[in-house]
């Protein structure tokens, strides 16, 4: 049997919930680990709380093989990401001379000031995960990689970490069109087919334009010939359907 590694997503900020940022970070987390082999199982959004961080931090852990964090990294007070996991693993922080010298780099003699060194303030015993795009970096304490909310910088970031990580089987989708079918016509036998075939997934997704509605039954699963069963199971019975539907 393949190994099921998953992981969790906490984002991180005032400003994703009151609406003020609109996340896109969720979406493509999502399609690139699911590409790799790795199940994102949760997503959590959290207020710049230290106390809500921590704990969310600790559970999200504890539950699944990773844990990525997004945003709070940056120079200002309510950046407090990397004082959190800090606390949350219970170790110290301060300036990583790793890091201080990756902003180095950016700002010329002068600029590197005290709100900007905050960005070079890494938990005891992280290891670092480079930023080619602005140079603070990023950090992995034990299984939680911390990335910046800045999309670009984000998945740089990602990119650098996936060659680290654990990776399973990967998921194998196969989209079915309903092809005009009404989701109230063919949701009994869905679920009758969804229920009868073990180790895939099953769901019906519509869709609606201005060429009227669109419906998608998508099959997802690691096995390939479960996932070809219920796929085919899932064509057989919308042509039964259509078949019953037809004028005489």
């Amino acid at each position: 049997m393949a190994v099921s590694v998953t992981a969790a997503l906490l984002v991180i900020g005032d400003e994703i919930l009151t609406g003020r940022t609109k996340d896109k970070n969720i979406g493509y987390i999502a399609e690139y680990l699911t590409g790799i082999g790795i199940d994102l199982r949760e997503v959590r959004v959290v207020p710049d709380v230290e106390e809500e961080i921590v704990a969310a931090v600790n559970a999200l852990r504890q539950r699944y093989t990773y844990l990525f964090t997004t945003g709070g990294i940056g120079p200002t007070h309510d950046d407090i990401t990397a004082d959190c996991i800090a606390k949350a693993f219970g170790v110290g922080i301060d300036h990583d001379p790793r890091a201080v010298a990756m902003l180095q780099e950016r700002y010329q003699p002068g600029e590197l000031n005290e709100a900007r060194l905050r960005m070079a303030r890494i938990p005891h015993g992280a290891d670092l995960v480079d930023n080619p795009i602005s140079k603070a970096p990023g950090f992995r304490l034990g299984n939680v990689f911390v990335m910046a909310g800045v999309p670009s910088i984000m998945q740089a970031m990602l990119d650098n970490i996936a060659p680290t990580l654990e990776t399973g089987a990967r998921m194998i989708i196969e989209t079915i069109e309903a092809e005009g079918l009404a989701e109230g016509i063919y949701a009994e036998g869905l679920s009758q087919i969804a229920s009868s075939h073990d180790g895939v997934s099953i769901g019906s997704y519509p869709s609606f334009s201005t060429n009227g509605f669109r419906n998608q039954i998508v099959v997802r699963g690691k096995d390939p010939e479960a996932v070809a069963n219920a796929a085919q199971a899932v064509r057989a019975m919308l042509l039964r359907l259509k078949a019953d539907l037809a004028p005489l």
